[in-house]
């Protein structure tokens, strides 16, 4: 996916909060690799094992939850909703979409779901990004 790129994990200079390895990252039903996962108090950064990845900023995300409904997903989860877009679209692309939808208001909307090796990390990610939020007046 064209969103992926290469930087350094957030430290804690960045106030590093949680860091998840062996995580898997799905954008929109799609895999994106087992990686590792990394709560800082300004933004949530995946990497996989090869440096690549994404860091959402937390004024971007609108919703965090455990998911532990296996009949949505079949995977015990943390679900992050964005509201940007990520992949493979292109401006043409959007573009399209927007003159043939006359509501400006909507907004793009990306899915993530962070899947851990050890499912009984999840409660510790959830409220690593809770105590983010708090910081940050989210």
């Amino acid at each position: 996916m064209s969103f992926l790129r290469s930087f350094p994990p957030p430290g804690s200079a960045e106030g590093l909060r949680q860091q998840q390895p062996d995580t898997e990252a799905v954008l929109n039903g799609k895999g994106l690799g087992t990686g590792t996962l990394y709560i800082a108090e300004s933004r949530l950064s995946w990497l996989d094992g090869s440096g690549l990845g994404f860091s959402l900023e937390y004024p971007t995300i609108s919703l965090h939850a455990v998911s532990r409904d296996l009949n949505a997903y079949p995977r015990e989860h943390l679900y992050v909703m964005v509201n940007a877009k990520f992949g493979e679209e292109s401006k043409e692309s959007v573009a399209d979409e927007e003159e043939e939808d006359s509501d400006d208001d909507i907004e793009p909307i990306a899915e993530f779901r962070f899947v851990p090796s050890d499912k009984s990390a999840l409660e510790a990610m959830f409220t690593a990004m809770c105590n983010s939020f708090i910081l940050i007046g989210g």
